[in-house]
């Protein structure tokens, strides 16, 4: 089966996709209405798309092609109204973050599509398991080399993207001590990690025809890698991060990727290296089971200091790109949260730890998500 064309796309356009959680206005636990509110959303007109996931308690919205910060904030806080409006009417609350934080997986059921049904039948339990929300984030890109280069370019940066989108502290009613533990479950598929380190289109269509033909793969969707290229878009695909509990924060997570994908492509300020992905795991496994205050390990220098301090000085590195972006003052917010510590697994924690049940603790996620709070 071969690959299909890198599609022509506008250089540094944006698009994002979130998962979300549904639960019962009742307990707070999943349930399984996704059906029901893809039919009451079916007539609704907003920008993007809303569609069923792996499981029936989870959806996928997603933007439309956005230019910008200022685009991406406003498709996705309408999108927001519109599902907090539908909802609201079917008693279904919607939240963000990267894992319910006391579901039992065995309770899921598979959404009834052909897809949904061969992964389930292929990775048995897992596939039930994967009932985790995250954010991915789409970067046009102006040629197929373009886009191998940004996408291992922007690897340096996963723990930072990891850091500032943790949301994922309990599973199964357990504090996991992870700050990001959804990664865990996404590890635990044969083909996610990183891609390999080709860095022409060529050498990329003779890897995905070797993986063709051992019969593992079929198509791109088949890598559940951090950063893939999706060549029917022309893009690459960011998808580390954990759903944040609000639309403002995932808009300013997607514009500090557009600013650091604009730095790369105009200063192209790295030579790209297979040394580079020595520390790649380390700086993973950090930042999700640490967050800002996890270690980071330069791939050149080696040098070590901490995720926040990284972030910090990848802020000062991308600056005017943001201001050429418009996004400054939405990254400016981010940074002033990375300097106090706090992301959304901290807030979650900080009420759990407080004297919040853990129902009470996703009541307050949906109250976050549906209220339309800032980041």
């Amino acid at each position: 089966m071969s690959l299909e064309n890198f599609a022509s796309s506008r250089a540094l356009s944006l698009g994002v996709e979130l998962e979300l959680q549904l639960v019962s206005t009742h307990d707070y636990d999943l349930v399984s209405s996704a059906e029901d509110l893809l039919r009451a959303m079916a007539n609704k007109d907003v920008p993007g798309e809303v569609k069923p996931e792996m499981t029936c308690s989870m959806i996928e919205v997603s933007t439309g092609i956005c230019s910008d910060y200022a685009c991406v904030a406003e498709e996705l806080e309408a999108l927001r109204a519109a599902l907090t409006d539908a909802a609201r009417k079917l008693n279904i609350g919607i939240c963000g973050g990267g894992t319910h934080a006391f579901q039992d997986w065995s309770e899921r059921r598979i959404f009834d599509k052909p897809r949904f049904h061969y992964l389930s039948d292929l990775y048995g339990y897992l596939a039930k398991q994967f009932t985790v929300f995250g954010q991915h984030v789409h970067i046009g890109c102006p040629g197929p080399d373009a886009a191998l280069y940004l996408l291992h370019g922007m690897s340096r940066y996963i723990p930072h993207l990891i850091a500032l989108s943790a949301s994922s502290p309990y599973v199964q009613g357990k504090d996991t001590g992870f700050q990001s533990a959804r990664l865990n479950s996404v590890f635990a598929f044969p083909l996610s990690g990183r891609a390999p380190f080709v860095e022409t289109w060529q050498d990329f269509e003779a890897y995905f025809r070797k993986m063709s033909d051992t019969g593992v793969v079929q198509s791109m969707k088949d890598f559940y890698w951090d950063i893939r290229p999706k060549p029917e878009y022309g893009t690459i695909e960011v998808r580390v991060m954990d759903t944040p509990l609000t639309v403002g924060r995932a808009a300013a997570i997607a514009a500090y990727i557009q600013s650091i994908a604009r730095y790369l492509m105009i200063e192209r300020p790295i030579r790209l290296a297979e040394d580079d992905y020595l520390v790649y795991t380390f700086n993973r496994f950090q930042a999700c089971r640490f967050g800002f205050a996890g270690t980071y390990v330069h791939p050149e220098t080696h040098e070590h200091r901490s995720v926040a301090e990284e972030i910090e000085a990848s802020f000062a590195r991308i600056e005017q790109h943001a201001i050429e972006l418009g996004c400054d003052g939405a990254l400016g917010e981010l940074l002033r949260q990375v300097r106090e510590g706090r992301n959304d697994a901290a807030w979650l924690r900080e009420r759990h730890t407080g004297g919040e049940s853990l129902p009470e603790l996703v009541m307050a996620q949906c109250a976050r998500w549906m209220g339309g709070e800032a980041m």
